[in-house]
């Protein structure tokens, strides 16, 4: 049973400040009011005291997870309607069409903040694989924030998976790399763009954690500098490269290549 769609909880929740809304200018509105059309609105969920433990740190953060209203409330209508009709069994099914980001507070954040803002990898993130530099940039992150004197955010967006691909796209993209092509040429084998990643999200969770100050941002894209400052964010960018090996540093150079801030002295092993 998927509680957190269950009214009655939802409503304990709000009455806790646990469950708030914030608009596409990252304030708060009210979490009862409805949708207007083209609004974007962002459900938040937490501070969640989440202890990780990660091979370069081991620490506690506040967790809130996040999602848009849209797609909540047509989840919370196909629940109600389950519930209605006694498809319990169904509700794993609830989990497919809801992308759920995450906000992880590292330490007390204060002035110009270190924030990561990460693109889920199941393969790097979790299985650790070292086809790419995932795994150890989100481990990587999270250290450096840690023992950053000014705190920070990393925000993890869950419908990234292989720039915006999905997992399967992703898979058939490693078959054709084996095959010669480097990362960027298989997503146009595809017929896919080289990165259809939506940072319109992310960019509204920052307004709202970090608001109208600058923040430092980990990262060697410029072209996710310039998409989170399109929506009105002030950046400073610093390099993260970690995890470098034998498994992925064709792929680095292929992201150095199509423009990736990265230099001949940081793809050295």
């Amino acid at each position: 049973m998927f509680t957190y769609l269950n009214p009655d909880v939802r409503t304990k929740l709000i009455s806790q400040g646990k469950l708030v809304r914030i608009d596409e200018q990252g304030q708060l509105i009210d979490v009862h009011s409805p949708d207007a059309p083209g609004e974007l609105a962002i459900n938040l969920l937490g501070p969640i005291p989440l202890p990780i433990s990660l091979p370069s740190i081991k620490t506690t953060v506040s967790w809130y997870a996040a999602v848009r209203s849209t797609e909540l409330k047509l989840v919370e209508n196909l629940a109600s309607d389950l519930r209605a009709r006694g498809g319990q069994h169904l509700f794993s099914h609830l989990v497919s069409p809801l992308a759920v980001n995450s906000v992880l507070v590292i330490g007390e954040p204060t002035e110009n903040p270190l924030v990561r803002v990460h693109s889920n990898c199941l393969t790097g993130d979790v299985f650790g694989s070292l086809r790419c530099d995932c795994g150890p940039q989100l481990d990587a992150a999270i250290a450096r924030i840690s023992a950053d004197p000014a705190g920070g955010y990393l925000v993890y967006m869950a419908g990234h998976e292989g720039r915006g691909i999905g997992l399967w796209a992703k898979a058939a993209t490693y078959l054709l790399q084996d095959g010669g092509e480097d990362t960027y040429q298989a997503n146009r084998s595809l017929g896919l763009p080289d990165d259809s990643r939506d940072f319109t999200d992310a960019a509204v969770l920052l307004k709202h954690f970090v608001g109208e100050e600058p923040f430092r941002l980990l990262t060697n894209n410029p072209k996710k500098v310039d998409d989170l400052t399109e929506f009105g964010l002030e950046i400073v960018q610093q390099k993260h490269v970690t995890g470098i090996s034998d498994w992925n540093i064709n792929y680095l150079h292929a992201k150095r290549d199509w423009g990736h801030s990265l230099e001949d002295q940081d793809l050295q092993q």
